[in-house]
């Protein structure tokens, strides 16, 4: 009796000893990520943009059910983040579903969530032999209120990448998209970008997939410029009321008014994301006189505002040995063939990565691009890209022709490479117009200018999306050779950086390294793995128990 009573005082101590721990556990709580890449801490910025969330926010995740290994990885690595953002701020919540089997006409869901611009992934299936096709929605939807709800993509295309690639590459982006959502559902006052209009820039269509993506962040609004032939003064003060000004490739030249206005919009403290083609080459105009054409610099007149500001954008064409593809049709009729061939004019570009701007982005595709010389003043430079040591760039005029396809110049000439194409320009400006005739008086002008930011990119078609049937595709996406580039990271980074939204670039910079399953070794160690887990815990409870049968027939023997 005496040793049942003792059983029972050592149990009932280490009641209490438990539940004490889990009062303790409760109040004090600590979480520790013991991976060696942090995978599971949270940035500082993420932390920041969830101490706003003072009220629920509801995230419903369409990434349920059974899908391969890899997509499965990308499951529960969305859900392992949820939970992290739920443990910092209680206010998110987050369901997963899955919308197709919660349904009763499945084709009707799919038409609609197709609709809210959630388009389904096809992933293949491999079971027992047996191949399959499955249409996934890897998208999550935030809201505060169900009127304005964000989207949140789940899984991240990258250029040429098999499914385990694309997963692991859409797990380092689940923070800084989910991060990036919670902030436009919070955000309340809003930077202000114009975009600037009037000298033949890119019509809406075709900056409709970026200019949608800035506008959960930022409030748009587009500036003509023709407004300063009429009223400069007004138009300049219309203008110092945006914090960023993106011109996307003009095509007509500006006037030394505009220049000046532009010119005391930036020493006043003005950002401006330039995207610039000093060459008129299209390819509409190749495919239209049988596959020749003129490349001849385009007269924008802005060869002095950037000198002043110490760039030069050249009026040449880049060929880069690093190229990505273009489609051409041969035969006629039923015959008709769509084969995809290399395109030395237009540049794959890789980033360096030297700058937050240009970090963790995917391979970029120029068109057309030109080249940029820096020149030596005082405002601080940093080359953002550069193409390939393969490259060299081809005087304009120049004749364009497709020949060059089934006639490639030789290797060896190209042989003058790593040519700047993107610069970030940083410091207090000097005016383009000192100690020259102004075009017209402003009041309250300046000669030496206020910090400011400035990036010029010497391409304009670098984020100019594709359309289909009327609708702006994905910036970055090629519909002809269905190959994904990193157009639209390294502009959102340009313009959160000019913004000095750095948190966010900071976010879509980490890097973390997901382990996947060697198939092979998997399939080679299958049995020896099955016994192990599955066997060998028997085998362990067995002699547990054994030893457990022993030990009490000892301590109860009469």
């Amino acid at each position: 009796m005496k040793a049942k009573k003792n059983i029972f005082i050592k149990i009932a101590i280490a009641f209490v000893i438990l539940i004490a721990i889990n009062v303790l556990a409760g109040t004090f709580s600590q979480r520790f990520d013991l991976t060696k890449d942090k995978r599971y801490t949270l940035s500082d910025a993420t932390k920041s943009i969830l101490a706003k969330a003072t009220q629920p926010i509801v995230i419903d995740v369409l990434l349920e059910g059974d899908f391969p290994s890899e997509f499965k990885k990308l499951q529960m690595e969305t859900q392992q983040l949820l939970k992290e953002l739920s443990a910092v701020n209680s206010n998110i919540k987050y369901t997963f579903l899955n919308p197709v089997k919660d349904s009763q006409n499945s084709d009707q869901v799919v038409v609609e969530l197709n609709q809210l611009g959630l388009t389904p992934a096809n992933i293949t299936v491999e079971e027992g032999g047996k191949v399959t096709q499955e249409v996934i929605f890897p998208w999550a939807m935030a809201y505060i209120d169900e009127t304005k709800p964000v989207r949140i993509p789940l899984l991240k295309n990258k250029l040429g990448a098999d499914s385990e690639t694309r997963v692991n590459n859409s797990i380092q982006q689940l923070e800084y998209a989910f991060a990036s959502a919670i902030k436009k559902l919070l955000i309340t006052d809003k930077k202000k970008i114009a975009i600037i209009k009037g000298n033949g820039e890119l019509e809406d269509i075709y900056l409709a997939n970026f200019l949608g993506e800035l506008s959960g962040s930022y409030h748009l609004a587009p500036i003509t410029l023709d407004s300063v032939a009429k009223n400069p003064q007004k138009t300049l003060a219309l203008l110092n009321g945006y914090d960023l000004a993106i011109v996307a490739k003009p095509t007509e030249a500006f006037s030394d008014s505009e220049k000046y206005v532009m010119d005391q919009y930036t020493l006043q403290g003005g950002k401006s994301l330039w995207l610039i083609d000093q060459v008129t080459a299209e390819m509409d105009s190749l495919y239209a006189n049988q596959g020749k054409t003129i490349a001849f610099p385009r007269n924008l007149n802005l060869n002095d505002f950037f000198f002043k500001y110490g760039v030069r954008v050249n009026p040449v064409l880049l060929n880069d040995m690093y190229f990505t593809q273009i489609v051409l049709a041969t035969g006629e009729g039923n015959n008709t063939q769509y084969n995809p061939v290399p395109w030395v004019y237009y540049p794959m570009v890789f980033s360096p990565e030297n700058h937050p701007i240009n970090t963790n982005i995917e391979a970029l595709r120029f068109q057309f691009a030109n080249t940029i010389d820096t020149l030596a003043n005082g405002i601080n430079k940093t080359v953002l890209l550069r193409s390939s040591p393969l490259s060299k760039p081809i005087g304009t005029p120049t004749e364009i022709n497709l020949d060059i396809i089934s006639n490639p110049l030789p290797k060896e000439t190209y042989n003058d490479g790593l040519k700047p194409l993107a610069v970030l320009l940083e410091g207090s400006f000097t005016s383009v117009f000192k100690n020259r005739v102004k075009p017209f008086k402003l009041k309250d002008t300046k000669e030496e200018g206020l910090p400011s930011k400035m990036i010029i990119i010497a391409d304009g078609d670098l984020i100019k999306n594709q359309i289909r049937q009327g609708n702006p595709l994905e910036l970055g996406y090629d519909k002809w050779t269905n190959n994904f580039y990193g157009n639209k990271e390294f502009l959102l980074n340009c313009v959160n950086y000019l913004l000095e939204d750095t948190g966010l670039i900071n976010i879509r910079s980490k890097k973390i390294i997901i382990p996947f399953l060697d198939k092979e070794k998997v399939s080679a160690q299958k049995t020896g793995w099955l016994l192990v887990n599955v066997a060998l815990p028997l085998v362990i409870l067995a002699i547990f128990g054994s030893l457990f049968h022993v030990y009490r027939k000892k301590t109860y023997a009469v």
